[in-house]
């Protein structure tokens, strides 16, 4: 792996320094075409998402240089197509938006696709949703041509936020027409986050399978990590142990580590203490017996998923374990969340919680009893409850021996009452056969 970066760093010096002197040529002559200087923004891009971090300043300069180079050029350089879709790349590729404005104002000879022009206007106004179907038919009249990978790529961020699973089939296309590229690295990442929110955990797992495998030294695998972590905790029933650690076996010990970490964290906090104590025994497994300081993080972890387990004494002296000194903000809330559970779960109940509350604890029992007392202060009775009541002290049971059971003056106005319906509807219902 470090040859083979070595090489490419070496290619990326290669091709810069022939770019610089292409652009000093260029200030002399006006004659470096556009087509190539975006060829050189999209290596440079390509080398980024590669991991070579020394290629991040050189795309800020070449983004700079090609709008300077757009908005100078004259109206006969959009002759030839391969500026146009030059431009067009430009502007989906983190460009000037008011670059595209400006070479449409002056594209009096209709050089460029007014349709496509006028989706990435919207697209890059934030108003996308508005021609999210004339943006995906435009990506696939355009599949096979140079602006078709950025094209569908686009169309799969617009019609995300409408149909998730619709906008996956224009993602695989982005990627299939530009291996290896952002455009690829883009389209895996997002298609992740798409399965990942919508719980499509089989998509999801191959989708994370391809991105370890091609761009694990990506300066945006730090979101891919949150993405698969969130894939896994959030809907680990469809996950299998093997599936975690094949996926993550493409990445070294220090990049496992901090995954089966945050993954720890998270199920520790959605109270999923069996995944929690398996990321959190992986995390130890891979550290230096435990004894370091991310052993200590993945002991502190899993005696936060074990408070909820019957495991919660040896579970709560590895969080005491942990000096809140060594955690961060968010650690240490965590970390006195955990030692106020566990302390409610081990307090003694109060006696006097064990008794029984003279507080009604039937609903509407008061205005039953309200009513019970109006009726009996006015003499009246329901048919047929009159029955029910001299059946209902009839036969009460004995008071035991040594003392007399008294009869709940509240509970009984409940019964009879409650009698006194069931007889109405009785009565109805004998009506209605008839």
């Amino acid at each position: 792996m470090a040859r083979k970066q070595h090489r490419h760093r070496l290619a990326l010096t290669l091709t810069l320094g022939m770019l610089m002197s292409g652009v000093a040529s260029a200030e002399r002559q006006d004659g470096l075409p556009l087509y190539k200087m975006l060829r050189s923004l999209e290596f440079v891009q390509d080398s980024v998402v590669a991991g070579d971090s020394s290629a991040a300043e050189m795309q800020r300069f070449l983004l700079g240089t090609i709008d300077e180079r757009l908005r100078s050029a004259d109206k006969s350089v959009f002759e030839d197509s391969r500026n146009v879709d030059a431009a067009l790349i430009y502007a989906m590729s983190g460009g000037n938006p008011e670059t595209l404005e400006y070479l449409m104002s002056r594209d009096v000879n209709g050089n460029f696709d007014n349709r496509v022009a006028d989706v990435l206007r919207k697209y890059l106004n934030g108003k996308g949703l508005l021609v999210v179907n004339t943006l995906v038919d435009i990506s696939k009249e355009y599949r096979g041509k140079p602006i078709g990978p950025y094209l569908s790529l686009v169309a799969g961020n617009v019609m995300s936020g409408k149909n998730a699973k619709a906008a996956l089939p224009l993602y695989d296309w982005a990627r299939l027409m530009a291996p290896g590229t952002i455009v690829e690295e883009s389209a895996l990442r997002r298609s992740l986050a798409l399965c990942a929110d919508a719980g499509m955990v089989p998509q999801g797992l191959d989708y994370a399978r391809r991105y370890t495998r091609r761009f694990l030294h990506s300066p945006y695998a730090s979101q891919f990590a949150d993405l698969f972590v969130q894939l896994v905790v959030d809907h680990d029933s469809g996950v299998k142990q093997q599936d975690i650690v094949d996926i993550l076996s493409f990445m070294d010990p220090p990049r496992q580590r901090e995954i089966y970490l945050r993954m720890a964290r998270r199920a520790a906090i959605a109270g999923k203490a069996d995944l929690a104590a398996l990321a959190a025994n992986r995390a130890q497994a891979i550290s230096n017996d435990g004894g370091d300081a991310f052993g200590a993080l993945a002991n502190f972890y899993g005696g936060v998923a074990g408070v909820s387990t019957p495991e919660l004494k040896a579970a709560i002296d590895d969080v005491n374990q942990m000096p809140a000194g060594e955690l961060n903000a968010r650690d240490r809330a965590l970390r006195d969340a955990a030692k106020a559970v566990a302390a409610e779960i081990l307090r003694t109940p109060d006696a006097a919680s064990l008794g029984q509350g003279s507080f009604p604890n039937l609903p509407n029992q008061q205005k039953t009893e309200h009513d019970a007392a109006v009726t009996n202060q006015a003499g009246g009775q329901s048919p047929g409850t009159a029955g029910v009541e001299q059946g209902a002290s009839a036969n009460a049971a004995p008071a035991p021996e040594g003392g007399r059971q008294e009869a709940d003056s509240s509970f009984n106005a409940f019964v009879t009452t409650s009698r006194s319906k069931l007889d109405a509807i009785d009565g109805l219902l004998k009506q209605e056969s008839h």
